[in-house]
């Protein structure tokens, strides 16, 4: 599809390009459901490179590097059910409310994304229509079949962060990030301290909030579930051997603390 068409054609995916929404163990029993808001950098081919070097779409601002591995491997082990997005933040990021500046950004850090100025109303929406909202509508979804089932849903949403921003360097390992429910966060915090060899930040790097997050307000607090957000550093990821490690302690803890949220009864 020519870059000139999008607005002529109301459509931005044409038949080359791969669906959003990438999905692991739909029909998981783990009391988990994993997102990752964040997972690709796939670019629709309407689009090309963005104006973007390549060299920078392989940065942070494109995708959370790493976490794509640490999703599916953790989604396999507790048999949960992973939701993800295959399209890069820059097309549109699908954990911006769609108001925000940040949704279709123009620029990321440092770098421009040319063809993302000036863009028409129809193809910021086409953008909305065919990436974020199959996105979140999956997620939907799968918590509607939940409830219906009466099976139990903790939502975690899996991204990862930079080493070092703007000249500073960060010295976390690993950050939970919530808003209004803290339950999940809480004892996801206590156990991660108690693994002796980690730096874990609290609401660090980032702290949740209705400006600037939507897959935790919308999906896990609007609908009164227990969630909680994890930052892992991606210097730590950035290997199959470290999405591997990851994967596998949070799988450890998460099986520890689906034990005792069932003995509290916030998980039946």
């Amino acid at each position: 599809m020519a870059l000139d068409t999008i607005g002529a054609t109301n459509q931005l995916l044409s038949e080359g390009d791969v669906p959003p929404v990438h999905e692991v163990n739909a029909q998981g029993t783990s009391p988990f459901l994993l997102t990752s808001d964040h997972y690709g950098r796939v670019l629709p081919a309407a689009l090309g490179d963005l104006g973007v070097a390549e060299n920078e779409l392989t940065r942070h601002i494109a995708w959370d590097i790493g976490i794509g591995g640490v999703a599916d491997r953790l989604a396999e082990m507790l048999g949960a059910h992973l939701i993800a997005q295959r399209y890069s933040r820059l097309v549109i990021d699908c954990n911006r409310p769609p108001a925000a500046v940040s949704s279709i950004p123009l620029i990321s850090e440092a770098t421009a994304i040319p063809r993302n100025e000036g863009i028409s109303e129809q193809e910021r929406k086409a953008r909305r229509r065919e990436i974020f909202e199959p996105y979140h509508r999956h997620i939907h979804a799968a918590i509607d079949r939940r409830v219906h089932d009466k099976r139990p849903t903790v939502l975690v949403s899996l991204h990862s962060f930079t080493p070092v921003y703007a000249g500073v360097a960060r010295p976390w390992h690993i950050g939970a990030l919530y808003n209004r429910d803290t339950v999940l966060p809480q004892l996801l915090l206590r156990h991660l301290r108690s693994e002796g060899d980690l730096v874990v930040g609290d609401n660090e790097p980032y702290a949740v909030n209705d400006l600037t997050d939507y897959t935790i307000p919308v999906h896990g607090e609007a609908r009164g579930l227990a969630n909680t957000g994890i930052e892992i550093r991606q210097d730590l990821i950035a290997d199959q051997s470290g999405q591997q490690q990851w994967a596998e302690r949070l799988a450890r803890i998460f099986a520890e603390i689906e034990v005792e949220l069932r003995a509290e009864r916030l998980v039946d």
